[in-house]
C-alpha cells in the first residue's frame, strides 16, 4: 500500500498545533466537499483530508503516526513495523473512529486501518461496528514508544569489573499537544562485566513514551572503548583476547629479564625469556576479556634500540658492531635467493 503524508495532505508543517489544523481543515474542506466543489477529484481529496484530520486532531494518534518517522514519502510502498501493535492495552474509555464531516459513508483507506485496526477493544455495552458500512468503530488506542540508539565510550577496564555509569541524553518527550520535544535526561545503568565492543546494553522503558497507554520504548547503548590518552598503555582487543606492544631493550631480549607491565586488572611481573625477538608474544592465559571462557592476554614483545646521542653512545654501538660482525640479520633473504 502507499504512505500517506497527512501533514501534506493538510498542507501544514508536522509541528502545526491544533488551532493551524483546526483553520487547515475548515479551509480545505469547503474546497473539497464533494456537494460544493468544482474539483474533478474533489471527492478522493476531501476523503483523504477527513482521514488526515481524524488522526492529526487526536493527540494519540498522532503521536502514534508520528512515530512513524518523517523520511517516508507519500506515494512509497508501506508496511507497519512489525511491532507496531507491540503493547497494545484494551480499555473501555473510546473515541469516535467515523468521518464525522464526509456525509457520504467515507471509509478509511487500507493506510489507516493497516495502522489503526489492531489493538482495539470496544467500550463494555457496544459494537466495534464493521467498517464500509457507515457505522462508527470506538475503542482505546495505544502503541509501543519508539526504540532509541545511543553509542557510549567506556574504558577497556570497566570490561575486568563491571561499572556503574551515569549517562546525560537529550531524549524525546511528548509534550501536552503530543509534540516531540528533546529534554535532557540523566539516566543510571551498569555496564556489564565481559561487555565487548559492539555489543549492546538495553534499557527498558528508557526509549519514547508510548501512546494511549502503551509501554514505553527501550534504550539501546552500543559500547565502543574510549581512545587510550597519549602515554599510556594502548591495549588492541580481538573478542575476547587483549594484546599489549611491551617495549624491551636489546640486553633485556639477549640476556632475559623481569620487567614491570600494565595490564587492565593491575600491574603484573612479566618473564623476558634469553633470546627474545622482536614480536615475540608472551601470553597471560584467561586474564583477556571475562566471559564463561575467559579470553587471554598477550604481551607483543617490540625491541626498542637506545639512541646514539654523545660520542660515548656511538663507541658503544661501534663495539657492537666489532663484536657481533658475523651476525646478519636478513641472512633468511640471502638463502631464500
Amino acid at each position: 500500500m502507499e504512505y500517506k503524508d497527512y501533514y501534506k495532505i493538510m498542507g501544514v508543517e508536522r509541528s502545526a498545533s491544533a488551532d493551524e489544523l483546526k483553520k487547515a481543515h475548515r479551509k480545505l474542506a469547503r474546497k473539497y466537499h464533494p456537494d460544493v466543489s468544482q474539483e474533478k477529484d474533489a471527492e478522493a481529496r476531501f476523503k483523504d483530508l477527513s482521514e488526515a484530520y481524524e488522526v492529526l486532531r487526536d493527540p494519540e494518534k498522532r503521536s502514534a503516526y508520528d512515530q512513524l518517522g518523517a523520511h517516508w514519502q507519500a506515494g512509497q510502498d508501506f508496511r507497519p513495523p512489525p511491532d507496531w501493535h507491540a503493547g497494545a492495552e484494551h480499555a473501555g474509555r473510546g473515541f469516535d473512529w467515523g468521518f464525522k464531516n464526509a456525509g457520504q459513508g467515507a471509509d478509511f483507506s487500507d493506510f489507516f486501518d493497516s495502522l489503526f485496526s489492531q489493538g482495539f477493544a470496544a467500550p463494555p455495552g457496544r459494537g466495534a461496528g464493521t467498517r464500509g458500512n457507515g457505522h462508527t468503530r470506538r475503542g482505546t488506542f495505544s502503541a509501543k514508544g519508539q526504540d532509541h540508539h545511543a553509542k557510549i565510550l567506556i574504558d577497556l577496564e570497566d570490561v575486568y569489573s563491571g561499572a556503574a555509569k551515569t549517562l546525560s541524553l537529550r531524549v524525546p518527550q511528548l509534550d501536552a499537544r503530543g509534540h516531540s520535544i528533546d529534554q535532557n535526561h540523566q539516566i543510571s545503568f551498569d555496564v556489564p562485566k565481559g561487555i565487548r565492543a559492539g555489543q549492546h546494553i538495553r534499557l527498558a522503558g528508557q526509549g519514547s513514551p508510548g501512546a494511549g497507554g502503551g509501554q514505553a520504548g527501550d534504550l539501546y547503548l552500543e559500547v565502543a572503548f574510549r581512545p587510550r590518552a597519549e602515554g599510556s598503555p594502548n591495549y588492541r582487543v580481538d573478542r575476547h583476547d587483549v594484546y599489549l606492544d611491551l617495549p624491551i631493550t636489546p640486553w633485556e631480549a639477549a640476556l632475559g629479564a623481569e620487567v614491570q607491565a600494565p595490564t587492565p586488572s593491575g600491574t603484573v611481573e612479566v618473564t623476558i625469556p634469553p633470546a627474545s625477538s622482536s614480536g615475540r608474544k608472551l601470553r597471560l592465559k584467561g586474564r583477556g576479556i571475562p566471559s564463561s571462557t575467559p579470553g587471554d592476554f598477550y604481551f607483543v614483545l617490540q625491541l626498542t634500540t637506545p639512541p646514539a646521542h654523545t660520542e660515548s653512545d656511538k663507541t658503544h654501538y661501534t663495539e657492537m658492531e666489532r663484536q657481533f660482525k658475523s651476525f646478519n640479520p636478513r641472512s633468511s633473504w640471502d638463502q631464500a635467493r
